[in-house]
């Protein structure tokens, strides 16, 4: 487990128990986003098994919300900037209990509430429409500024991806969070080096990320995103800098830069070429459950 960061605050560690909690909502995460996988035989399974660990840390151990209610005003707010991602993000919602488990295999379907990429006026518990990329973290600093102005206490938590990061909207945000002192705002960079058009290093190369990231103010914490346990002491570290500042909502932006593979947890994909998009035949679905779960109670069994 590895933390880096321009300051990082003394807590301890997270308790095994609470590692194996994440770690096994992570697994039903990865089951869930290859099952609805195999009702398109295709879609964005890599993303959604790379950042599997880094939803079920928000969901299963973060995020404050009501199943029941996905509105409820005393909610925190997550939101999915990379639309492509919502497979990974209906497989979260269900395993949160908002969205069925049931309803996961009406996936990509005519009149189904989980389309291939976000809509927030389909899924509960989806805050904004994905599509073009960009446009996540400025509206999550204008909620961050609007539940500050209501004296709410509430959290925005933005996913976005290292592509983003070749968004000019996306710094934009960032000198507005900062400007602004938005300490109730968390970003989360999937880090996994891949667009569409190729390696993100080929695409427009945007290391040193951390060191961008500190210089626009926020504090920076860079982690890998595959390790749970990394992930909650990273959101620790932001909870008790928060706490030191008496909850406030003003304060210094912060955000999580996670390192993550695409694939994650079956072999047979992490290594596949042309991942971002990936088209699986259909004798192998079942082999990358076996592989998930051979994976999974191996590691648990270690």
């Amino acid at each position: 487990m590895t933390i880096s960061s321009v300051e990082t605050a003394a807590v301890s560690a997270p308790t095994p128990e609470r590692i194996e909690r994440i770690r096994a909502a992570a697994f039903r995460i990865r089951h869930h986003a290859l099952n609805m996988g195999e009702v398109q035989g295709q879609g964005y399974v890599g993303q959604a098994l790379g950042a599997a660990d880094m939803f079920a840390a928000v969901y299963a151990d973060q995020l404050n919300y009501r199943a029941e209610d996905p509105h409820w005003a005393d909610r925190d707010r997550f939101l999915l900037s990379t639309g492509h991602y919502a497979i990974g993000h209906y497989a979260a919602l269900a395993e949160a209990g908002i969205v069925p488990v049931s309803e996961l295999e009406t996936y990509g379907s005519d009149d189904s509430r989980l389309p291939m990429s976000g809509m927030s006026t389909y899924t509960p518990g989806m805050e904004i429409s994905g599509g073009s990329l960009g446009h996540g973290l400025t509206i999550a600093v204008g909620m961050a500024l609007g539940l500050r102005a209501q004296n709410s206490t509430k959290r925005v938590i933005n996913f976005l991806s290292d592509g983003e990061l070749d968004e000019g909207s996306t710094w934009e945000a960032a000198m507005g969070a900062h400007h602004h002192q938005l300490g109730n705002l968390i970003a989360m960079v999937d880090i996994n080096a891949l667009q569409a058009d190729g390696a993100t290093n080929t695409v427009l190369r945007t290391e040193p990320v951390t060191e961008k990231w500190e210089s626009f103010g926020w504090y920076t914490q860079r982690v890998d995103g595959n390790d749970v346990g990394a992930l909650l002491a990273a959101f620790d570290n932001i909870a008790t800098r928060r706490a030191a500042a008496g909850s406030s909502a003003s304060g210094q932006p912060s955000v999580i830069l996670c390192d993550t593979k695409v694939g994650r947890g079956v072999p047979l994909l992490e290594t596949r070429e042309k991942a971002h998009f990936m088209r699986i035949e259909e004798n192998e679905w079942q082999i990358c459950r076996d592989q998930l779960t051979a994976g999974y109670e191996g590691a648990a069994s270690a």
